[in-house]
């Protein structure tokens, strides 16, 4: 081992505070990826006053503690920079560090927490070192997040589901999630009771339920990005993926990747079930997973995919972008979401976002109420672009 690689490796062990003296010994300032593996490490071992994960934590003082959606990041980083058996030691040593310990070994502790969403995505990332006695637990936990969600949206999906692809189709057989609200208001308008200050309709018009088969049915694909950074968009993945399968006018598949591609269709029966095939953490390789996509394509005009992922691509970017085009001028339907989360701006490769933008394919991150309308705008070939500028409006109001 020569004398650079050394004085590298010891300036990583000992930390930010020593670079002065390893510059006044000839050492460099790290850089490229060295940077990052000391990032990830001052987060969790940094002595700084400003430190990282740890700060405030191990001496007797509650701390100011991490926040979940920093950890969530760090720890996807952590895996795709260090080795596996490094990687393990680490994050034994965050879980006691940011105070994760007690809640992953005490099943009643998770039991008394209120559902978040944040926090849910963390511990997702370490779900194989949770202790067998709090497995369960952990999945109730999840379960009650996964819960809130369906009631948020399922209504609303299907009702845009029902209504883009059948709307010039109606039918007798009364169903909330199929009402015609704008015929039935527009028809029944000249029976308004100014009294009440409400329209009392004679007649309710609904959507007929389809009963298409086949190539002629929508094919809807979401290919989620399962790097550490898209826990909370995973989430909200899981849901949506399996009331669309749920839906028989529709033929769903929800792939996920890292550098590696899982299709985890079979498991969309259960939200829980497929949420927890995720593998959380790792590198990225988006092209791969597109071109595994391509093969469901039936038929382009009736083929939706969203492709979930901060579009930091660790594969072949010339060719994920050639793969893209292919698909928008074939007629296939994309639209890639950077994020689905309440929170703000979403962490995301800027210049890789905008050359998918250049293609005619919108990039922006989705809040989920918002979901149920982008759906029925793809499915109904109208402009996303728009949608994405009218989200764009709202959420700097």
């Amino acid at each position: 081992m020569d004398d650079v690689t050394r004085m590298r490796r010891w300036r990583l062990i000992l930390g930010s505070e020593s670079q002065e003296r390893f510059g006044q010994m000839g050492g460099k300032a790290l850089d490229g990826e060295d940077a990052l593996m000391d990032q990830a490490l001052a987060a969790i071992y940094s002595r700084s006053e400003e430190g990282g994960f740890g700060s405030g934590t191990g001496s007797g003082g509650a701390g100011r503690g991490p926040s979940t959606p920093r950890i969530s990041r760090w720890l996807g980083d952590v895996r795709t920079l260090f080795s596996q058996d490094l990687v393990k030691v680490i994050q034994g040593d965050a879980i006691t560090r940011c105070g994760l310990k007690q809640m992953l070994l005490e099943p009643e502790l998770l039991d008394s927490l209120e559902p978040d969403r944040n926090l849910a995505a963390t511990i997702l990332l370490l779900k194989e070192q949770v202790p067998q006695r709090s497995r369960e637990s952990v999945r109730r936990f999840i379960r009650r997040i996964v819960e809130d969600i369906n009631r948020m949206l399922e209504q609303d999906v299907r009702r845009a589901v029902t209504a883009a692809i059948n709307r010039r189709a109606h039918s007798p057989i009364p169903s909330a999630t199929a009402l015609d609200y704008r015929r039935t208001i527009r028809s029944n308008l000249k029976h308004y009771d100014p009294e009440r200050k409400t329209i009392l309709p004679e007649h309710f018009w609904f959507f007929e339920r389809s009963s298409q088969t086949g190539a002629s049915r929508w094919t809807v694909i979401l290919d989620v990005d399962q790097s550490g950074s898209m826990g909370e968009s995973v989430l909200y993945s899981g849901v949506l993926a399996s009331i669309l399968a749920s839906m028989a006018s529709l033929k769903t598949r929800v792939v996920a990747f890292d550098t590696n591609v899982v299709d985890l269709t079979d498991r969309c029966a259960d939200p829980v079930d497929l949420i927890f095939g995720f593998q959380l953490g790792g590198g990225t390789d988006i092209n791969r997973s597109v071109a595994y996509c391509q093969q469901f394509v039936e038929n382009p005009r009736k083929t939706l995919l969203f492709l979930i992922t901060d579009l930091e691509e660790g594969g072949n970017r010339a060719a994920l972008l050639r793969r893209l085009e292919e698909m928008k001028q074939s007629g296939v339907t994309v639209a890639c979401l950077l994020a689905i989360s309440d929170a703000g701006r979403p962490y995301y490769d800027a210049e890789m976002a905008r050359k998918v933008a250049g293609l005619g394919i919108p990039c922006f991150a989705c809040s989920p109420e918002m979901l149920p309308r982008l759906l029925e705008l793809a499915l109904r070939h109208q402009d996303l672009s728009a949608f994405q500028k009218e989200f764009e409006k709202r959420r700097k109001a």
